[in-house]
């Protein structure tokens, strides 16, 4: 056993869907550091481009940025292709993108939540998830090895406080519970339907993550963790290579929740 080698990820070609958000950014700079080659896919293919450029000035890796619609199958058959003709692999899938809502449909109420919202939640939180699944998926089976990660959420576990929330305008949507505990039943699904052609899937379920949001909103959703605190933005990529990397070989249709102790109580 090498230990610094269960986590190198050197030449691996890892996609990461919502590269350009948030997190996504993240985990594509915490994957280049340890030699990954990144595919930075999301709507704003600006923002990743600016992220590729960043991440090959800075670490000795062949990133690459590309507009990807989640919604439109045909926008990710031709992603795959392209990515297949410049890397001839898929080493890891990281299904990062998700519909969160606008404000206003946050603070809209259940009763009153437009079809339109949640058919959009559907096609890109599930549907999309199915389709990156679907198309990388043959790639990997003719490759007889794969990794996917999908991401799911503490909401995708236990329902959302709805007393932490008041005018905030964070507020969780229905769709997003929905979506979300749905992604952590896909992933044991998919993981036992590849389970003997080298296929690894797993879940990473992260808490919340402190991103400007009000103080109030910050000190009750803090309240509800063990650590008393939300996440900063860079505490989930160290679950993100272990999942990407050999550290995680035995590990498969699991989810890994990482929230402060938010769902352990």
């Amino acid at each position: 056993m090498n230990a610094k080698k269960l986590f190198d990820l050197s030449d691996n070609v890892i996609l990461i869907t919502g590269a350009a958000g948030n997190l996504g950014s993240q985990y594509a700079e915490g994957l280049s550091q340890v030699g990954a080659n990144v595919v930075l896919c999301d709507l704003d293919f600006e923002k990743c481009k600016e992220i590729s450029d960043h991440l090959k000035e800075k670490y000795d890796v062949n990133p690459t940025p590309l507009k990807l619609d989640l919604t439109q199958k045909k926008s990710i058959s031709n992603s795959v292709k392209k990515i297949m003709k410049k890397y001839s692999k898929i080493d890891t899938l990281i299904n990062n993108a998700a519909y969160q809502g606008t404000e206003k449909t946050r603070t809209t109420s259940f009763e009153n939540l437009s079809l339109i919202e949640w058919n959009k939640a559907i096609s890109v939180n599930l549907t999309g998830i199915f389709l990156m699944c679907q198309e990388v998926g043959k790639i990997m089976k003719k490759q007889h090895s794969g990794n996917i990660i999908n991401i799911s959420s503490t909401y995708g576990i236990v329902a959302p406080d709805q007393r932490i929330y008041g005018n905030s305008g964070q507020n969780a949507a229905s769709f997003y519970s929905a979506t979300k505990s749905s992604v952590i039943n896909l992933t044991r699904y998919l993981a036992s339907y590849w389970a003997n052609i080298g296929i690894r899937v797993n879940t990473l379920s992260p808490g919340g993550v402190k991103n400007n949001q009000t103080k109030s909103f910050i000190n009750n959703y803090s309240k509800k963790t063990m650590l008393g605190r939300m996440a900063l933005k860079d505490e989930y990529v160290g679950a993100i290579i272990f999942l990407a990397s050999n550290a995680s070989s035995y590990m498969t249709g699991s989810n890994l929740i990482i929230d402060g102790g938010w769902t352990a109580w």
